[in-house]
């Protein structure tokens, strides 16, 4: 599924406020530094793409297609960003570049990079 970088960023925000507790728009605007009403209005387009879900308390759901949107993102963020950490860059510098690239890497691109990272990091 192809869908735009700032979708991807929502998606990701999603899923990384829901590993703290329940998520509602204002979290995501809060998260990401936007304005309560382009969150709405984003989180109307993915409830329409099929991505989201709302319930009637406001609460935010990733479906199955969405979850599988964010998780990807998600661990190319946390990988690229924990790679450049171990080559030197600040965290706050490495998190900022790791978000830009992780949308535009290819899935051949990042398989390799990511098994070239985890050989070097000693992770398996």
């Amino acid at each position: 599924m192809n869908i735009h970088e700032s979708a991807e960023n929502y998606l990701e925000a999603i899923l990384a406020l829901g590993e703290r507790g329940p998520v509602r728009s204002i979290d995501v605007a809060q998260h990401l530094g936007f304005s309560k009403p382009s969150v709405s209005r984003a989180m109307s387009l993915l409830r329409e793409g099929g991505f989201v879900v709302m319930d009637e308390g406001g609460f935010l759901t990733l479906t199955d297609e969405g979850l599988e949107i964010a998780r990807r993102i998600y661990e190319r963020h946390l990988l690229l960003t924990r790679w450049l950490i171990h080559l030197g860059v600040s965290e706050q510098v490495a998190a900022a570049d790791a978000c830009r690239i992780e949308h535009d890497l290819s899935v051949e691109s990042f398989d390799a990079l990511r098994e070239h990272i985890n050989r070097e990091l000693g992770i398996s």
